[in-house]
């Protein structure tokens, strides 16, 4: 059996996501993300065309380093404004039945035993189709936003993610056994108070009680995803992902990130086919050549370089200098850092060079635009030789982006064997993922250890990667 695609549409509860500039396009609807309506007619297109879930990107900050300042990010709606991404969930699952949702959540900034319970209830609301993006928030401004002078060392915030995803098993596994819900009306008893249980955590940066508000949901534990790419993000989601959102400037670098990570789940105990590795890819496509070209062409025209320069957090305002002038030469540049992303020597990085870069949108490794043999033939060179599960689509345009897909991408890579028919009725996301029967974490991975009450007393060796200084974080969350 060849490998079918899993393809999730990246959104966020805002204007401009990651196309910037588009929005102004008639034919776009972002305009309308405050609107419920915009969120339940995209979710039955995509329940229509079988899409594996749509994932909410967030952040908790703004992007404030260009120009000193927030104006630009505000002028250009760049992820501002932006509402909370759970919030629509519950809507979209109401008018569908097996669509479903990957939702970000930062573990730096709020405390774990309230998210535990927002997630559950997602998790019960959906019947099972709740996924969430494990992020540590990586914007100076969000640090700011929640008390600190600053970001949290990259590190550790993986550390404190550690301890936050070991409250949360704890919680989701471990607080109240699977039968602890007996209905008995006979008797007037809800539930087994034997079976449920405080998890009494003392740690390095929390301190919870217990129990958990919420019964088990179906899959108690969502499925756990995870953007990465750094070292210590790799050794994280090989104790923890279930998905890993990924990638690499060639098919070398996304192959060794999925090595390492696989590496990192062994390591862990666990069985490496147990990760998905999905990444961000841009798919354009019409019936003919002819109109790929035009839409390719009227997209570019409306690309914003000020809203790719905001996204960037670029320190240097490039449109101030001729494009001769070398990056060496401009105080703050990072030529090496562009010479990177364009595959380039740093000496020869100019202001051109870079906005040229930035005049395309996203054309990289995983991107392609095309008929939909073009681009279906693509898809199968992703699955095949990047050894990738699958992808969340990039919008150019909403709702046209994702109907493209599915009228036109979707039935060619049926007739490969490639996608999906229809959902399995009642199935979760997680059996959607890795087969029918797996609604729960397998038994390898370090949440299940909690289903056994006498593992709440037994410490997890934390995983470490830095010794900062003592951060003075709100009271009550952390330390």
């Amino acid at each position: 059996m060849p490998k079918q695609l899993h393809v999730n549409l990246f959104e966020m509860n805002c204007v401009s996501h990651i196309v910037h500039g588009l929005w102004v396009h008639p034919d776009n609807n972002r305009h309308r993300f405050n609107d419920l309506d915009y969120w339940t007619e995209l979710a039955q297109l995509l329940e229509h065309g079988t899409f594996d879930a749509v994932f909410l990107a967030d952040v908790v900050g703004t992007y404030d380093r260009f120009r000193g300042g927030p104006e630009t990010a505000v002028k250009e709606a760049v992820q501002i404004p932006s509402n909370d991404p759970l919030l629509v969930i519950p809507a979209m699952a109401a008018v569908t039945k097996g669509l479903g949702f990957g939702a970000t959540f930062s573990t730096t900034y709020e405390p774990p035993f309230a998210f535990a319970r927002r997630a559950s209830t997602l998790d019960h609301l959906t019947k099972g189709r709740f996924g969430w993006n494990i992020v540590t928030s990586y914007l100076p401004n969000a640090a700011r936003n929640f008390g600190l002078a600053d970001e949290v060392p990259h590190d550790h915030r993986y550390e404190i993610a550690d301890e936050y995803l070991d409250v949360l098993y704890k919680l989701w596994e471990g607080s109240w056994d699977e039968d602890a819900v007996v209905l008995d009306r006979a008797n007037r008893i809800y539930a087994d108070p034997d079976k449920v249980r405080y998890i009494d955590h003392v740690g390095e940066h929390f301190r919870v009680k217990g129990p958990h508000l919420c019964q088990p949901s179906r899959q108690r534990t969502p499925v756990l995803f995870q953007a990465t790419g750094s070292p210590a993000g790799k050794t994280f989601a090989g104790r923890h992902a279930e998905v890993v959102f990924t990638g690499g400037m060639s098919q070398a670098d996304v192959r060794r990130n999925i090595a390492d990570m696989r590496a990192e789940a062994a390591a862990q105990g666990r069985d490496p086919a147990d990760i998905k590795f999905i990444v961000q890819a841009g798919v354009i496509v019409a019936k003919d050549s002819d109109a790929v070209a035009a839409k390719l062409d009227s997209y570019r025209k409306l690309l914003s370089i000020e809203g790719r320069l905001v996204h960037s957090q670029s320190a240097v305002d490039y449109l101030a200098y001729p494009p001769e002038t070398p990056l060496a030469a401009i105080p703050g540049a990072d030529p090496a850092r562009w010479a990177r992303m364009a595959e380039r020597a740093a000496p020869d990085a100019t202001v051109g060079s870079v906005l040229d870069q930035l005049r395309g949108f996203g054309e990289d490794r995983f991107f392609v635009a095309g008929t939909p043999e073009i681009v279906a033939d693509t898809i199968e060179r992703w699955l095949d030789e990047d050894g990738i599960d699958g992808f969340n689509l990039r919008q150019y345009l909403s709702f046209e982006t994702a109907r493209d897909f599915i009228e036109l991408v979707v039935p060619e890579l049926r007739r490969r064997g490639r996608f999906r028919e229809r959902y399995e009725p009642g199935e979760t996301l997680r059996e959607r993922l890795f087969g029918a029967g797996r609604a729960q974490l397998p038994a390898e991975h370090i949440g299940a250890r909690y289903r056994d009450p006498a593992a709440l007393g037994i410490p997890v060796p934390p995983l470490r990667f830095s010794t900062p200084e003592p951060l003075a974080l709100q009271a009550g969350a952390q330390r």
